[in-house]
């Protein structure tokens, strides 16, 4: 779309574009500023030192623990989101192909569990995944003894944790774009002889693409920053890029060193989005070569 130049001067378009350039600019241009200036602090015996040093950043590059838990938190993310699709496409299927008359009763019942606060269904995990919890004595009844399984604290529980939290975004998005899926496209593989499952991977999977992609991005973005899951499911003991940002700016009172980790952080999930973009603009040439 291309924007004349004589309406920027229409009041409409400026009452419009003006709240929420400021609003960017006061609630992330500012404040990302404010982080980017901090990084290049300095602290002596738990002080802020005002001054423009690249001691914290050639730390932060420098150790391999700042990497081991950057490079441990994109590889959980990463997993994170192929569990989280894995679960959501049968799901986001069955709602919009299946389910029929039950099918607003069980996106009822989704966007509950979405809207319910996530640090009531992560501490209700604990019930289940306890030693002495759900799971267990279920294990236990069925013969395989008590405490069979000990996934409390792990990284595992932080992973089940994080796919239970995040896997109802994807569900939200591959089921719109199953929805839109013209019918007919379907109708004329079957007529053309495909199977079901040779038509849901040539027609209907090709097709929910947008749903996929998007799905997964959000998911790998919220799992970089996820805090709750590895700290209360996972007990702190592999901690994550959050966790150690927390611990950078609370308990170690190292600002700068909190402030740089953040834009790794920041850098890492905007890459994410880049790359998302730039797939995405490459389908829509394939889609539309003229």
């Amino acid at each position: 779309m291309r924007i004349d130049r004589k309406s920027w001067r229409d009041p409409l378009l400026l009452g419009t574009t003006v709240p929420l350039t400021l609003l960017m600019i006061v609630f992330f241009l500012v404040p990302l500023a404010m982080t980017g200036i901090l990084s290049f602090q300095t602290t002596k015996y738990y002080r802020l030192i005002w001054t423009w040093d690249l001691a914290t950043w050639r730390d932060v590059f420098g150790k391999p623990f700042y990497w081991t838990i950057m490079l441990r938190t994109v590889a959980m993310s990463l997993v994170c989101v192929v569990l989280s699709l894995a679960i959501a496409m049968p799901v986001a299927y069955a709602l919009a192909t299946r389910l029929g008359s039950l099918q607003r009763h069980v996106t009822i019942l989704i966007t509950f569990a979405f809207l319910t606060d996530a640090v009531l269904k992560t501490f209700g995990w604990i019930l289940v995944l306890d030693k002495n919890g759900v799971l267990n004595w279920g294990l236990s009844y069925l013969g395989f003894g008590p405490q069979a399984l000990n996934l409390l604290f792990t990284p595992s529980a932080t992973m089940i944790g994080m796919v239970y939290n995040l896997a109802v975004y994807p569900m939200f998005t591959i089921y719109l774009s199953l929805v839109r899926i013209d019918r007919d496209l379907q109708l004329a593989a079957y007529d053309a002889g495909a199977s079901r499952l040779r038509t849901f991977f040539e027609v209907t999977l090709p097709l929910s693409k947008p749903g996929l992609y998007a799905g997964a991005v959000l998911v790998f973005v919220l799992s970089l920053g996820a805090f709750l899951e590895p700290k209360v499911m996972g007990g702190g003991n592999s901690p994550m890029a959050s966790e150690l940002i927390r611990q950078s700016f609370e308990t170690r009172v190292n600002w700068p060193l909190g402030a740089a980790l953040t834009l790794v952080l920041i850098v890492i999930g905007a890459l994410s989005l880049a790359i998302s973009a730039l797939v995405a603009m490459r389908r829509r040439r394939v889609a539309s070569p003229a």
